[in-house]
């Protein structure tokens, strides 16, 4: 595992809680950080979070980022093992719903720990396709198409430094997406919740309940109020519903076949 994977590198933990009975780990989307999840502690009292801070990006600006999944989940994975002191859940919004997935699927082929839960938000089920690529297009249309997006403010797009600045881990974020072929496995053998905002453009309420194919245990959908970006302004009906699942995920899961 590389210096810049290590647990300390890659989790951002706001509040440690060494007494925790449980650790919820959260992969950002496209272009996030671990300020993605900023405060989310104060709304699950009792849980430890751990927010995955990516390469490229916040404190991390200098370290390449990854440009492919499979570097990506190897090192989480390697890293949830290494910090693997209490019980678990994963938590990823869009492209960290595919992440998150593909490291609990990593895990269960190397023998690792599993996840008690997945929570999979934003991010339709990881066998159907994605939206039409973006590598092919020029920086400017690229740009068009991320403030089509929505996932971040105005202000940034008027900073043509600051966007010119962070233009290359975007692009390879969206690299680690376009990149992603799904193959076909037995499914997960662990509780996974599914969270589509009810006005998302990108992911219908169909889409995200096609993650019920992924697992042979229970499967829950949560419609939330708002576009693809709701996490910050449906962020205690999310948080609810997060600590609701983990209490009635309160046992090792029985591994699928």
């Amino acid at each position: 595992m590389r210096d810049a994977a290590t647990p300390a590198a890659l989790f951002h933990v706001p509040r440690p809680l060494p007494d925790a009975p449980l650790r919820l780990v959260c992969v950002p989307y496209a272009g996030g950080g671990a300020g993605v999840f900023r405060g989310w502690h104060t709304g699950l009292p009792g849980i430890e979070v751990a927010a995955v801070r990516l390469p490229g990006r916040e404190s991390r600006y200098t370290d390449p980022p990854y440009r492919t999944m499979g570097p990506l989940v190897a090192d989480l994975a390697d890293a949830i093992t290494a910090t693997a002191d209490r019980p678990y859940a994963l938590f990823g919004h869009s492209m960290g719903a595919r992440v998150a997935f593909e490291t609990a699927r990593r895990l269960r082929r190397v023998g690792g720990p599993q996840p008690r839960c997945l929570f999979v938000s934003g991010c339709r089920a990881p066998h159907l396709p994605l939206r039409p690529p973006t590598g092919h297009l020029t920086d400017a249309r690229f740009v068009q198409e991320l403030r089509a997006l929505g996932g971040a403010p105005p202000q940034f797009f008027a900073d043509p430094e600051l966007v010119a600045l962070l233009l290359p881990m975007l692009r390879a974020d969206f690299g680690v997406l376009e990149s992603y072929e799904h193959a076909p496995a037995a499914p997960l053998g662990l509780p996974v919740r599914a969270f589509c905002g009810d006005a998302d453009p990108h992911v219908s309420p169909a889409q995200a309940a096609a993650w019920r194919a992924h697992t042979t245990s229970r499967f829950g959908l949560t419609r939330v109020a708002g576009g693809h970006f709701y996490l910050a302004e449906r962020r205690d009906t999310l948080l609810r519903t997060i600590r609701e699942e983990l209490a009635r995920s309160d046992s090792p899961p029985k591994e699928g076949r």
